[in-house]
C-alpha cells in the first residue's frame, strides 16, 4: 500500500475514521488536505502528525453545498493538484420514522448526500482536465440494506451509491475511478453524534458501535481497498452478511433484522 507523491483530500478528518486515515497516511510520502467544520480540531490533528508541513487544513461545512467551487479552488491551490478525494464527512441518525421531523431528513440529505455530491461535482472538472483522479465515498452497509432507527441515513447512503455508480460510468473514459467504502459498525463517536427525531444529538454510545471494528484496523483495510481501486468494499463483522442476504434472500434479511436488537 503506497500512496507515494499523492495529494489526498479527506473530509470529516478531525475525528473517527477520518482522523485514523490521516494518522496512517501522514507516515507516508504524500500530502494531505484535511477538512471538517472546525479549524481548531483540524490543527490539533495536523500537529499530532509526524510531518505537519505536508498537511493543509481546509475547514468548511458540507451543509453549505452552494460554496463548493470556492472550496475546491482553495484545495487545489494548497499543493497544486489533487489525486484522491475521500468523501468521509457525514452524520448519522437514531430515531423512528414516525417520531422524526422532516427537518432531520432534510439535514441528513444536505450533509450526507448533497454536500458530498456538490463537492465531488466541483472537483470533477479538475480530474477531467488532468485525466486522472479517484473519488472515494464512505457510505455504509446501510447504503446496501436498511435498518430501523436510520431511515434518513439509509436514504442518503443509498442515494450516494446511485450517484457514484453513474459518475463511474460517465467518466471512466477520463481516467477517473470511484471506490465505495461500506462500513458496518466501527468503534467511533458516530452514534453519540447521531441526530434524534427532533434534531438534537443522541449523546450516547450504542452497544453495536462500541463492539464494532477498531477504527485503526478499519482505516488500514479501507486504504488497501482504495489502493486496489476496488469498486465497492464491505467491512464489519457479521453485519456484512446483510449485503448478500439482501441480494439473494431479502425476506429472510427482513425477518432477521426485525428480531435483532439494533439501535
Amino acid at each position: 500500500m503506497d500512496f507515494n507523491n499523492q495529494v489526498i483530500w479527506i473530509t470529516g478528518a478531525s475525528s473517527g475514521i477520518g482522523k485514523a486515515l490521516v494518522m496512517i497516511l501522514a507516515k507516508q510520502n504524500c500530502q494531505l488536505i484535511i477538512s471538517s467544520r472546525r479549524i481548531a480540531d483540524l490543527e490539533a490533528v495536523k500537529n499530532a502528525c509526524p510531518k505537519p508541513e505536508n498537511i493543509a487544513c481546509l475547514p468548511f461545512d458540507l451543509a453549505d453545498y452552494q460554496t463548493m467551487s470556492t472550496i475546491v479552488e482553495k484545495a487545489v491551490s494548497a499543493f497544486g493538484k489533487i489525486n484522491i478525494l475521500i468523501n468521509n464527512g457525514g452524520i448519522s441518525q437514531r430515531s423512528l420514522i414516525i417520531e422524526t421531523d422532516i427537518s432531520v431528513d432534510k439535514k441528513l440529505m444536505e450533509v450526507d448526500y448533497l454536500g458530498t455530491v456538490a463537492l465531488s461535482k466541483a472537483l470533477l472538472p479538475y480530474f477531467v482536465k488532468q485525466q486522472s483522479g479517484q473519488f472515494v465515498a464512505v457510505t455504509s452497509l446501510m447504503g446496501k440494506f436498511a435498518s430501523p432507527y436510520r431511515s434518513g441515513y439509509c436514504g442518503a447512503k443509498h442515494a450516494l451509491h446511485g450517484f457514484f455508480d453513474a459518475l463511474r460510468l460517465e467518466h471512466e473514459k477520463d481516467g477517473i475511478s470511484v471506490t465505495l467504502i461500506c462500513p458496518g459498525f466501527v468503534n467511533t463517536d458516530i452514534a453519540k453524534n447521531a441526530l434524534t427525531g427532533d434534531g438534537s444529538l443522541q449523546n450516547t454510545q450504542d452497544t453495536a458501535t462500541k463492539n464494532g471494528l477498531d477504527v485503526n484496523l478499519f482505516a488500514e483495510r479501507m486504504l488497501k481497498a482504495i489502493h486496489k481501486n476496488k469498486f465497492e468494499a464491505y467491512f464489519g463483522k457479521k453485519e456484512v452478511l446483510g449485503v448478500y442476504l439482501k441480494r439473494f434472500f431479502p425476506k429472510f434479511l427482513h425477518w432477521y433484522i426485525l428480531r435483532s436488537v439494533v439501535r
